[in-house]
């Protein structure tokens, strides 16, 4: 039969009645002709032909596609039980959507950003290079010198390409306004190294890079965001002139869309121009070393081989440095795979950890689904005994109840794909504050493909047991029962009972994790800043500073915009920095040779005098910057304590070395200690004080020597006793007037700066909120559940307990007594749990121990509280039985 029979079976059953018609009427004729009366003739007509009805079904079976037949009767005998049953089936699919939706959601995360965070040609070629010294210590910024060597002697790599930041600000001159861009200087080879060509145009010609004008002179690559914005996706850009500051390039092709390197960062438009060697990259020092490189593995080669290539490679590039210092600093090289690079170590465990906790949400949602699933089998025990005493197979039981396992779990897993975009869409801003990949709010092919794998796995998890339990049960005993109350064994609720224990202890080892976070968080909120955070807006400049090539930045921008935003209504103090603690924005480090050629790193902020009193920074000893610090004074500079502890080591009292000659910034000109601030957190609040200098900014002048990595970006702080949310308007007014380009400056609370400075540790508290939260409620289902279809079940013995005599009260404590043994065991085996849990998220601790006894008593009480009231509403209803009804009950 071809597969067209599928949809004619009404045809092909009335053809298959007219045939079989036919032969028994023929063979009744033929009864006759020998003599047979009529009623004879039929009967020994019925006995030669056999059994109708069976033959049919053989014949069927013939004509093929049988099984799918009986697929098809299961479908829709599954669509007609469960919309009869809306409430069981709601139940299931709710479950079970909430199960796979949370594990989807961090799925799609972690899958963008640990799995496929680019979208290069085969990504896991890639690999990119650091020097550093046989401590561990790692640099980012190369020498020319060394990556040409690599580049002519290595032999692991098939190409080896370098590229180092514009210096400065860089702003492109587009249609309507200057638009900033992230500029890099490129070699020829990076396109074809990470196998993207351009969407129009074409690439830079291949050619090494050379202290000549080569080939790729005055070219320029825009990104697609870059084209569209400055440009509005003109296809006639090619060929075209632009200016980037004041430099005049040539457009000879456009990225793709999507396409960025470096990744991460601010996710600026980016332009792509042909390094051009300088004088300093013939020498190996500190002027010459601002390359970054990334390279493709030949063919055969792996990260370990090309590590001990290099490794070998690098004792000889090293002898060529003449400082000692620099040749210890970039005595060795660690290759790495360009992934492994894109997400800090903190953030990669937080991801897998929260990875596991919706799989444990996931396992969770399975278990419960499973136990109604065994307990729905078990009331249903009288009908499946009665299919297989009328022919069907255990197999085709089986069947059935998978279809029904399917058809709930498909819907779930449609409903699942709805609240991982939903969650994934309403937690993106917290997402793009702590990841370095952008997130889609849509599932992609890899997502729906995991998410049928999660509809298989939990379909066979929730449904193939409870079936095969149910078609392998004894067809006597059932169809004997004469009840509802029967056919369960002491065996299957243990079984159901140790399920319900498994839910809560994966729920109570959520709940205690998710615990220690939210312990975590609210220690990191006690913590003392060092600075006050209230009523501070704070706006990040990009300073178009090519606007200021032959003029003071500081008195031609800075001073008149600090004038301008001090007479704004409401406005009480308005200051700068390079950057605001805990900012992340304009950080300028700065490397200090002691006496003892020992180095000193840290961060060096030119500030203005007023950001004291915004922020109320402390001075542990000395002065702050104040009026009298001007051009032409005394050139002051104030460190914090960690600063003087290293300046200073083996003084009795570090606050000694104010007063005392420091660093010059400036050629000729003495600078002094003026003051030691107290310490503050300024990159993170779980970390302590880091070494800072800070240099009054009106001191620091075109002949400074910090004069450009130092006034291109600032942070505008201005305190107000105004709503901040009125002062935002009227502030960007003013940037807008002072500079076109600062009228698109961020403008952010000092508050929200904090709260973003939680990074990692808040997304984790926040999501395992959310799974912690969850994991309660399938829990307290999950006990209800049992504990409800255990009374229904258990009503007539109920009934007779009351009727001999039984208190009311008796009835709820031993329900609750049931309950109590279940929530113990889980509570005993999600305490070990805990333990092991603990030490997992040990390090997004913060002054909380992995095995806090406040948390490892609180979450068990609060499970305990939320069980036992799941359980009284079963209890109560046990109390209630009427003992008449419950005696007539059959």
């Amino acid at each position: 039969m071809s597969f067209r029979g599928l949809f004619r079976r009404r045809v092909d059953d009335t053809r298959l009645e007219d045939e079989l018609g036919f032969h028994l009427d023929r063979q009744i004729a033929e009864n006759i002709a020998a003599g047979m009366n009529p009623a004879e003739a039929k009967y020994a007509a019925l006995r030669t032909f056999g059994n109708p009805a069976l033959v049919r079904e053989q014949t069927r079976a013939t004509w093929g596609w049988s099984k799918l037949e009986s697929l098809a009767q299961d479908v829709r005998y599954t669509a007609r039980a469960l919309l009869r049953q809306t409430g069981f089936s709601a139940t299931i699919v709710g479950t079970m959507a909430l199960g796979i939706g949370a594990a989807a959601a961090m799925f799609t995360v972690v899958d963008h950003v640990l799995l496929r965070p680019v979208s290069y040609k085969d990504p896991s070629r890639l690999v990119v290079m650091q020097e550093g010294d046989p401590g561990g210590r790692q640099v980012w910024d190369l020498s020319w010198l060394d990556v040409s060597e690599w580049r002519h002697s290595a032999r692991s790599f098939a190409q080896i390409a370098m590229l180092r930041h514009m210096s400065g600000r860089s702003y492109l001159e587009g249609q309507n306004a200057a638009l900033e861009v992230t500029g890099m200087s490129v070699s020829a080879n990076l396109f074809p190294v990470l196998g993207v060509e351009p969407q129009l145009g074409r690439g830079f010609v291949p050619e090494e890079p050379s202290f000549a004008q080569g080939k790729n002179a005055g070219s320029i690559v825009l990104s697609y965001p870059a084209w569209q914005e400055g440009f509005g996706g003109d296809k006639g850009i090619i060929g075209k002139t632009l200016k980037i500051n004041t430099t005049t390039y040539t457009v000879v092709g456009v990225m793709p869309v999507g396409f960025e390197y470096p990744i991460g960062g601010k996710h600026a438009p980016e332009v792509w121009t042909a390094v051009s060697l300088a004088e300093s990259d013939r020498k190996r020092d500190y002027t010459g070393m601002d390359f970054t490189v990334i390279a493709r593995l030949a063919k055969g080669a792996t990260v370990q081989s090309a590590q001990n290539e290099m490794s070998i490679l690098q004792k000889r590039v090293a002898a060529d440095y003449t400082d000692a210092d620099l040749r210890k600093e970039h005595s060795t090289v660690k290759v790495q795979p360009l992934v492994n690079t894109l997400v800090t170590a903190d953030v990669r465990r937080a991801l897998i950890a929260l990875l596991g906790a919706s799989g444990v949400l996931w396992l969770i949602a399975s278990l419960n689904v499973t136990n109604l699933l065994l307990a729905r089998n078990m009331a249903r025990q009288r009908e499946t005994a009665m299919r297989v005493a009328l022919g069907a197979s255990r197999l085709r039981v089986v069947q059935q109840m998978l279809v029904e396992g399917f058809a709930l779990n498909g819907t779930a897993a449609l409903l699942g794909i709805g609240l991982a975009v939903a969650s994934v869409s309403i937690l993106a801003r917290e997402l793009s504050r702590t990841l370095p990949v952008p997130i889609p709010a849509r599932p992609d092919g890899w997502i729906l493909l995991a998410l049928l794998g999660m509809t298989l796995l939990s379909t066979l998890v929730s449904t193939a047991w409870p079936a095969w339990l149910a078609a392998r049960a004894p067809v006597e005993p059932a169809l004997k029962q004469g009840g509802l109350q029967a056919g369960t064994t002491r065996r299957q609720h243990r079984v159901r009972g140790v399920l319900v224990a498994a839910e809560i202890a994966m729920s109570l080892c959520l709940l205690v994790v998710c615990g220690l976070l939210l312990r975590t968080i609210y220690t990191l909120r006690h913590v003392p800043l060092g600075f006050r955070t209230d009523h501070i807006l704070v706006a990040n400049l990009s300073i178009p500073a090519f606007h200021y090539d032959n003029q003071n930045i500081v008195t031609a921008l800075y001073d008149p915009l600090l004038e301008r935003v001090q007479h704004l209504h409401g406005v009480q103090n308005a200051g700068l920095m390079s950057e605001v603690p805990l900012g992340n924005t304009f950080r300028v480090q700065l490397g200090l040779r002691k006496n003892d050629s020992s180095m000193i790193t840290g961060m060096l902020k030119p500030v203005s005098p007023e950001v004291q009193q915004i922020f109320g920074f402390k001075m542990a000893a000395g002065r702050f910057f104040d009026k009298t610090d001007t051009p032409t004074s005394q050139q002051a500079a104030i460190v914090n304590r960690a600063f003087a502890k290293i300046y200073a080591p083996n003084a009795q009292d570090p606050d000694s070395i104010v007063g005392t000659k420091f660093w010059s910034f400036k050629k000729n000109v003495e600078t002094r200690i003026i003051g030691i601030l107290d310490d503050q957190r300024q990159a993170q609040v779980s970390k302590d004080s880091q070494p800072e200098v800070e240099i009054c900014l009106c001191q620091i002048t075109p002949d400074s020597g910090i004069y450009n990595p130092s006034t291109v970006g600032m942070d505008l702080a201005v305190r107000t006793d105004r709503p901040t949310a009125e002062m935002i308007p009227e502030l960007r007014d003013v940037l807008r007037q002072a500079s076109p380009e600062l009228g698109t400056a961020t403008i952010t609370t000092m508050d929200q700066i904090v709260e973003d400075s939680y990074g990692s540790q808040r997304l984790a508290a926040h999501l395992l909120e959310i799974f912690g939260g969850s994991a309660l409620v399938l829990c307290m289902a999950g006990l209800y559940g049992l504990l409800a279809y255990l009374v229904s079940q258990r009503t007539r013995e109920l009934g007779v307990r009351i009727a001999l005599g039984a208190r009311r009260g008796n009835l709820v404590w031993m329900v609750l007594r049931q309950a109590g043994v279940m929530l113990v065991a889980g509570i005993a085996l999600g305490t070990g749990l805990a333990f092991a849990a603990g030490k997992l998220v040990d390090r997004f601790l913060y002054g909380v121990s992995a095995h806090d006894a406040w948390t490892l008593a609180a979450a068990p009480a609060l499970l305990l509280a939320v069980g036992l009231l799941a359980a009284y509403l079963p209890a109560r209803r046990a109390a209630s039985v009427d003992p008449m009804e419950a005696l007539r009950a059959e």
